[in-house]
C-alpha cells in the first residue's frame, strides 16, 4: 500500500448506505405539502419518486443495503481513493497531515454518480420510462445522464442559464449520454414563462430550474424527478464516500481532526462528513466537521433556519433548513452547483444542534488555493471543490501557526477539467468576489412562506 494513496480492496467496498437519522439526537422538523401546507406524506412524493425512494427519505433505519446492481455500477470507479496531499503539505510548510477523498475518478467527474445511479435503478424498478431534473454547474446533470443510459431512461435536464453559457461542455457530455438539455429558465414551462414575464434577461437559478424540473415531471404519468442534493435519500446515497473515507484513514493510521466538504444542497459535506458525524454523536471523538459555502450564497452562516420552498414557484415541499429565501438570486459565481437559496435540512439540523460547524469564502480565494493545489498535486479541483480546498489550506496554516500536527481530511468531490473557462478568468484578473449585501438577504427573506 502506497503511503500517499490508500485504497480498498472491492471487496471492502461498503454493502450498505449509512443513515444518519438513526442517530440524530433530533429529527428535523417534518415537511409540508407547497399547497395545503399540511405535513407531507407518502401519497404527496409519489406523483414525482418511486416508493422504495420515498420510504429510504422517511426511514430511521441505520443501515440500508445497497442493491447489487447498483454495486456492480459502482465497481466501475468505487472504492474511490485517499490521498495524502504529501506535496502540498510541503508547499505550505505544515506540520499538518492533508488527506483528501478523490471522488473525481468517477465516470461523471465528481460525486454525484453515488446518487444518480441508485436513483435511477430506483425509478426503473417502479416502471418510469423517463427523468426529468435540474443542475446548476452541471455534475449532477451529466452524472443523472450517465445513470439514464445505464438503465435505458429517457433524461430531460433544466439547466440554470448561467451556467448552460459558462459550462459548455458540460452540457455536451449531457447529450452524448442522450439527455435532452434546456437553459432555465426556459418557455417550455409555465414556471419558466412565469419567471422571464417578470424577469426577461434572468440568469436562472437552481431554484427556478427545480421549479421546471417538477413541473414537468408531475404532468406526465411515465416520467418521475430526480434531485441530486438536499432531500435525505441524496444524503444517504452519499454516505458511501464517508464510510469509505472511515475504513481508509483507519488503515492510514490516522483519525482526522477536522473533516471539510463544500455545501450548496449539503449532499457533497453529508457524503464526506456524517459516517464522521456517528462518532461525534456518540463521543467517541472531538472532530470538528466543517461545510464550506460561497459568501456570495451563504445558506449556513447567513441564512434564515426556517421553512421555506424548495423551489422558486412553490411547487416542491416547504422544508425546515437554513434559507435565503426561495426568491434568492445568486450572482454568477462559477461554482454554480453551490449556488442554492436553500440547505439539507438533515445538515440545517446538526448545525442548530452544534454538531457541525459552517464558513464561507469567496470566488478569488478558492481558485487561489485551487491552482496552488493543483501546482502542488497535479490534480485541477472543480471550483465547488476548491472551496474545501481553500478551507483545508487554511487549516493547515493554523496548524502551522500554532505547531500542531493535526490530521486533515477533505472531500475532492470533482475534477475542474471542463471548468478551465473559469480558471482562464482568474489567471487573466477578470474574476471577481460578490459578497452578500445585507439588504439583498432581508428582501429575500421578507417573503419566506407563514406556516
Amino acid at each position: 500500500m502506497s503511503e500517499l494513496k490508500i485504497l480498498l480492496s472491492e471487496k471492502e467496498m461498503p454493502t450498505h448506505w449509512y443513515n444518519i437519522q438513526a442517530d440524530m439526537p433530533e429529527l428535523p422538523d417534518t415537511p409540508l405539502n407547497p399547497v395545503t401546507k399540511e405535513p407531507l406524506g407518502p401519497q404527496d412524493l409519489a406523483a414525482i419518486f418511486p416508493m422504495e425512494l420515498i420510504k429510504q427519505e422517511v426511514s430511521q433505519e441505520r443501515w440500508i443495503e445497497i442493491p447489487d446492481e447498483v454495486r456492480d455500477i459502482y465497481r466501475i470507479w468505487r472504492p474511490s481513493p485517499l490521498i495524502r496531499a504529501r506535496r502540498l503539505e510541503k508547499a505550505l510548510d505544515t506540520p499538518a497531515r492533508i488527506y483528501y477523498k478523490y471522488e473525481g475518478v468517477s465516470p461523471a467527474g465528481s460525486h454525484k454518480l453515488n446518487t444518480a445511479v441508485p436513483q435511477a435503478y430506483y425509478n426503473k424498478a417502479a416502471g418510469i420510462k423517463r427523468l426529468s431534473t435540474e443542475t446548476g454547474a452541471g455534475q449532477w446533470g451529466i452524472a443523472l445522464s450517465q445513470a439514464c443510459n445505464f438503465f435505458d431512461l429517457e433524461c430531460t435536464v433544466y439547466m440554470v442559464k448561467v451556467s448552460f453559457n459558462q459550462k459548455p461542455y458540460r452540457k455536451s457530455l449531457m447529450e452524448i449520454f442522450g439527455s435532452n438539455v434546456i437553459a432555465s429558465p426556459s418557455n417550455l414551462t409555465e414556471s419558466g414563462r412565469k419567471i422571464l414575464a417578470e424577469f426577461p434577461d434572468s440568469n436562472g437559478s437552481l431554484g427556478i430550474a427545480i421549479s421546471e424540473a417538477v413541473e414537468d415531471a408531475a404532468k406526465r404519468d411515465d416520467t418521475n424527478y430526480a434531485l441530486g442534493s438536499v432531500l435525505n435519500h441524496v444524503c444517504l446515497h452519499q454516505s458511501i464516500i464517508g464510510l469509505e473515507a472511515k475504513a481508509q484513514m483507519e488503515k492510514a493510521g490516522f483519525y482526522p481532526d477536522v473533516v471539510i466538504g463544500c455545501s450548496g444542497g449539503g449532499s457533497n459535506f453529508a457524503g464526506i462528513a456524517f459516517p464522521f458525524i456517528n462518532d461525534k454523536i456518540a463521543n467517541k471523538s472531538k472532530t470538528r466537521l466543517v461545510a464550506v459555502e460561497p459568501i456570495s450564497c451563504p445558506t449556513l452562516t447567513r441564512g434564515e433556519y426556517s421553512y421555506d420552498y424548495g423551489d422558486v414557484v412553490g411547487l416542491a415541499p416547504i422544508m425546515k433548513m437554513n434559507t435565503l429565501g426561495a426568491s434568492f438570486m445568486p450572482p454568477g459565481i462559477h461554482a454554480g452547483g453551490l449556488r442554492y437559496h436553500g440547505v439539507s435540512p438533515l445538515v440545517s439540523k446538526l448545525l442548530q444542534d452544534g454538531l457541525i460547524d459552517a464558513i464561507s469564502l469567496g470566488q478569488t480565494s478558492v481558485f487561489q488555493g485551487a491552482i496552488l493545489f493543483a501546482r502542488a498535486e497535479g490534480l485541477i479541483p472543480a471550483p465547488e471543490s476548491s472551496h474545501a480546498v481553500q478551507a483545508a489550506i487554511n487549516e493547515a496554516l493554523e496548524a502551522k501557526e500554532a505547531g500542531e500536527a493535526r490530521t486533515i481530511l477533505f472531500n475532492m468531490s470533482g475534477h475542474g477539467l471542463l471548468d478551465l473557462p473559469s480558471y482562464d478568468l482568474y489567471l487573466s484578473g477578470k474574476l471577481e468576489d460578490f459578497p452578500l449585501p445585507e439588504e439583498d438577504l432581508k428582501k429575500a427573506l421578507e417573503r419566506l412562506p407563514h406556516v
